[in-house]
């Protein structure tokens, strides 16, 4: 099936970047994205299917983190959900290219329900992308068991 043809909505994202040329390195070499159409001011890619654009955007404000897992996670961030071998795919690219890693590949809920493997980065603008896997998909949006209802 095509991504045209897929059921799932494909989704457009917009984010602010400073230096279009530091965007196409990082998007179009770093992380292998298919370029689309492009102005002076922005650049379209193929995230996975997905429509992602580059603006440029000089002045923007300042990263915001939430603490989880005993990391700052920053907000906001967008990213994908991959299979286990693509995310380590991905995860060996961006070692290999000596990318800076706000919080390196690791399990989140290992052994439980959610168990998924997360990485966060910045591109070059400081835009914070999150890639992560799930050791079993259906539960992306599953809820841990309480065994005391009252919780």
């Amino acid at each position: 099936m095509s991504v045209l043809a897929s059921p799932i909505p494909r989704f457009h994202l917009a984010v602010p970047v400073d230096d279009l040329d530091a965007a196409r390195r990082f998007y179009g070499e770093t992380l292998g994205l298919e370029q689309g159409r492009s102005a002076d001011t922005w650049v379209d890619w193929n995230l996975h299917g997905h429509q992602f654009v580059t603006h440029l955007a000089p002045a923007r404000a300042g990263q915001m983190h939430n603490p989880v897992d005993g990391h700052d996670v920053p907000v906001p961030h967008f990213g994908l959900i991959l299979t286990i071998d693509a995310f380590h795919r991905l995860a060996d690219q961006l070692h290999a290219a000596d990318t800076e890693f706000v919080i390196e590949p690791y399990v989140r809920f290992a052994g439980e329900t959610g168990e998924q493997w997360t990485m966060f980065l910045l591109d070059p603008a400081g835009n914070a992308l999150e890639f992560k896997a799930f050791a079993d998909d259906s539960q992306v949006f599953a809820t841990p068991l309480r065994s005391d209802p009252s919780n």
